[in-house]
């Protein structure tokens, strides 16, 4: 559906100060068209948080008017919906010409924490669906839903989500399923697949447009840093996603397709298909069901960005005077992503300062970890109470109880030389790094399948514990608790 750029949406007043910044770039970046509607939608979950974030009033973000409206059932004034074209790397193959296959951008609203895009994943058949049928299910849309509110609370960058609405509407996966949108929110969805779509095909005009309105939009340093400004650009996106990536390797997220075209521009989580929170310690731990090679395991993740970002470095050489530039720009990550890390790692340890020994000290405990497939969140609770020497209950977690006592002197001798040390602080410090709930595979399926019979209590619950991670609640023991022998069956794929 194409409309004038000054021309807009008529439809439902939110209220919201709308603009449509993307869509201004031109055609050759995106496609005008309006969500196909959902027969009889209903309310699945809603982000109070994410409405303040936007001003909307919460009251009003459960009524009949904002259900049609986030299911993409009724326009929204002030938006010209639009799904963009990039192209990418899948499983480190070429995939050629992708694009919001199933999710609508409506527009970008200002906010006092600066302009957010609002997207909705799941909103019907766009130019980019190629085989695809531009629907979400039911499942993955809950899971997305709870992860990214859940990595907010933990303090990693991701997109958000406002709500999840679900339709009877049937969609055919393995078998057939119901529908869901997932209304999405960050500042920006720009993929380096957006920047490789251009450079591959030899737009490199359109290819400096994108650059430009990136830096211009969201690195506006790199404009005046000395030599090249795309170069800067790519230096500055592979700092944001070292910090990013050693985040999730310290609270042992795996994302499970780090394809290029899943990588934010921003170094925010985007994209959540066939995520885990690790339970039993394993670093080549795998996911995603249908990443048969492993590309995605758990210790392979800091590799593969790097990879992506050097893929990234060569969409932009069109803007760059040469390949030194390009690889002159990345190699300050090889240092980046290990420093940031260890200091992840540092202040879950409970230590305040990295100091020779502390990478040695780390990776002897990740060993003693994997080699007793210790459950990765509760040895880090329990390991924050422990600064007081109650050291059992973490020594009960492991069957080498000598290795991991030589482990835990050590530890003991590192914590206490530091100056000014003081056990309750550092306990409560830790207690804050290390987080009491995470979104584990068996929760949300719990979640899921109450979700399937109408019942939505769960999510809710679920929702609830996943924003305050780091708090113990009184009749929220269960979330907290070792995984049911179940769990190890819970196969997760890029359908989900």
């Amino acid at each position: 559906m194409n409309r004038p750029l000054d021309e807009m949406a008529a439809g439902l007043d939110l209220g919201l100060n709308w603009h449509n910044r993307f869509a201004a770039l031109g055609d050759a970046f995106s496609t005008r068209l309006q969500p196909t509607p959902l027969p009889s939608p209903h309310w699945v979950g809603t982000s109070p948080a994410v409405a303040d974030l936007l001003g909307l009033d919460r009251q009003w973000l459960a009524s009949p008017a904002a259900l049609d409206a986030f299911t993409g059932n009724l326009a929204i004034a002030g938006t010209q919906p639009l799904a963009s074209v990039y192209s990418g790397h899948q499983f480190g193959h070429w995939a050629g010409q992708l694009g919001d296959g199933r999710a609508i951008l409506l527009g970008e609203v200002d906010t006092a924490s600066g302009p957010q895009e609002v997207q909705l994943k799941g909103a019907g058949l766009t130019p980019y669906s190629r085989m695809g049928d531009g629907r979400a299910v039911l499942r993955s849309s809950i899971r997305e839903f709870l992860c990214s509110e859940a990595m907010h609370a933990l303090g990693i960058p991701t997109s958000r989500a406002l709500c999840v609405t679900g339709s009877p509407g049937p969609v055919r996966r393995e078998e057939i399923e119901t529908a869901a949108v997932v209304t999405r929110v960050a500042p920006s969805f720009i993929r380096f697949g957006h920047f490789e779509h251009f450079s591959h095909h030899g737009l490199h005009d359109e290819l400096r447009v994108l650059a430009d309105f990136v830096i211009v939009r969201y690195y506006p340093a790199c404009r005046d840093a000395t030599g090249n400004p795309y170069a800067a650009l790519l230096e500055a996106v592979s700092a944001r996603t070292a910090e990013m990536v050693a985040q999730w390797q310290a609270v042992g997220f795996c994302h499970g397709v780090m394809n290029t075209d899943n990588m934010s521009i921003l170094g925010l989580t985007i994209d959540y298909g066939p995520f885990q929170f690790l339970d039993a310690f394993n670093p080549g731990h795998i996911c995603n069901h249908s990443d048969t090679g492993g590309r995605y395991a758990y210790n392979r993740q800091p590799n593969i960005a790097y990879w992506n970002l050097f893929a990234l470095g060569q969409a932009l050489l069109p803007l760059m005077d040469d390949q030194q530039q390009a690889l002159d720009a990345l190699e300050p990550y090889k240092a980046l992503m290990p420093a940031a890390l260890q200091r992840r790692m540092n202040a879950k340890l409970g230590l305040a300062q990295v100091q020779a020994g502390d990478a040695e000290l780390t990776e002897s405990l990740m060993k003693l970890l994997a080699a007793d497939a210790v459950d990765f969140t509760i040895f880090w609770r329990r390991l924050s109470r422990a600064v007081g020497g109650a050291i059992e209950p973490v020594r009960d977690l492991f069957l080498q109880r000598e290795a991991f006592d030589a482990w835990a002197l050590r530890w003991h001798e590192r914590l206490h030389a530091q100056p000014g040390f003081d056990a309750d602080a550092t306990q409560a410090q830790m207690l804050r790094t290390n987080p009491h709930v995470v979104l584990r595979n068996h929760l949300g399926e719990v979640a899921i399948q109450r979700a399937r019979q109408g019942d939505f209590s769960e999510v809710a619950r679920l929702q609830n514990a996943l924003e305050h991670p780091f708090e113990e609640v009184a009749g929220q023991d269960d979330l907290a608790a070792f995984p049911p022998e179940w769990a190890r069956q819970i196969e997760i794929s890029c359908s989900s």
